[in-house]
């Protein structure tokens, strides 16, 4: 593999549910600190600044850190463990699935389990298992096993279990967490590379907690940052999948960053759209405008700080985001990380005025 591969392969396969990111932030530190300010806000967000050349606005480019995952509620006398879940989950995707348990005496491999088929009636049967009525096998004999050998307590966090893969296509990359461990991996080359590159702005590359359970650390460490434009950082539906419309998800796999015209949480700021769009052009960067329904992004909270923050959402469009295998294809990533320095390069405190006025 090579380094971009290696870094892929290495920021998707952390564990690091919401309100558990600590080994990714750890893992940004170590990959973009040099060079830059380094600091957080009270919930545990990072953020990286690169100071420019000249005064011209503060960007704030926000990625969040945490996948969706589960926590240990509480276990039986049998030694099964009983969950809740960060995040959302469809019961669809979760039986059979491999899990880590995040303990203080190290992880714990285990599955997801239900009762059987052969069991159920046929009524039954045809009922989709809810997730109250799951467990995780961890493989304990009891419940002390499970709490004083293996060391599972509730609070634990619980991670979905699945192993970087390149498919048969190249480009086309299977993994756990790409939402949002791909905006995290965008924030970070970005940061490393205005390193080389002359800009008139003040760039805030923010790893961002507890996204996956209300856009927490978008709130606080916009706090922190005070941006004046903001670009969240993120996935969403590819739609060339069977039976997917292109009116319910328009953004396809390896033709471009996916510029978001609409979310639930957001209608980004327009003339901010528009520049960047021209922007795209004018660099022949590959893009595509996608729109989302239902659901948003950390720049739901973000625009609303304070006065207002102009703010657009870059998407890397994934397949079965909220599982434990998704799929991007490699080149949406590299025109994103593209568009965001064609973006910076071109922002200055004359093209600010421009924006907001």
């Amino acid at each position: 593999m090579d380094k971009t591969l290696v870094w892929l392969k290495k920021i998707s396969e952390v564990p690091g549910v919401s309100g558990f990111e600590q080994r990714v932030k750890d893992m940004l530190l170590e990959k973009v600190s040099d060079n830059v300010n380094v600091s957080y806000d009270k919930l545990g967000s990072i953020i990286f600044e690169k100071q420019g050349l000249h005064s011209g606005p503060k960007i704030m480019l926000a990625s969040h850190m945490d996948e969706i995952g589960f926590m240990v509620k509480n276990i039986t006398k049998e030694g099964f463990i009983r969950f809740v879940t960060l995040g959302g989950w469809w019961e669809q995707v979760m039986l059979g699935q491999k899990v880590t348990i995040l303990t203080a005496k190290g992880d714990i491999t285990g599955v997801i389990g239900s009762k059987p088929p052969h069991i159920l009636t046929p009524e039954e049967r045809k009922k989709v298992v809810q997730k109250r009525e799951m467990y995780i096998d961890v493989g304990a004999t009891d419940e002390e096993e499970a709490k004083v050998k293996f060391g599972i307590r509730p609070g634990d966090a619980i991670v979905p279990y699945s192993e970087f893969t390149i498919m048969a296509n190249e480009k086309l990359l299977m993994a756990k967490a790409w939402d949002n461990r791909i905006g995290c991996a965008v924030m970070a080359e970005v940061i490393e590379q205005l390193a080389t590159k002359e800009h008139s702005n003040t760039v805030y590359g923010v790893g961002t907690v507890q996204e996956e359970v209300g856009l927490r650390g978008a709130q606080t460490s916009a706090d922190v940052v005070d941006p004046d434009i903001s670009f969240a950082i993120d996935t969403c539906i590819a739609g060339d999948t069977p039976g997917v419309s292109e009116d319910q998800a328009s953004s396809k796999l390896g033709k471009g960053v996916a510029i978001c015209i609409y979310d639930a949480s957001m209608i980004p700021h327009t003339k901010l759209r528009d520049f960047v769009i021209e922007i795209a052009e004018q660099n022949h960067i590959p893009y595509q405008l996608q729109f989302t329904e239902g659901g948003g992004t950390d720049a739901g909270r973000i625009h609303l700080h304070s006065g207002g923050v102009p703010s657009l959402v870059l998407s890397i469009p994934t397949r079965y985001i909220h599982s434990h295998n998704s799929i991007i294809h490699r080149d949406d990533y590299q025109s994103a990380i593209e568009l965001l320095l064609a973006i910076i390069k071109s922002l200055d405190a004359n093209k600010y005025k421009e924006l907001v006025n």
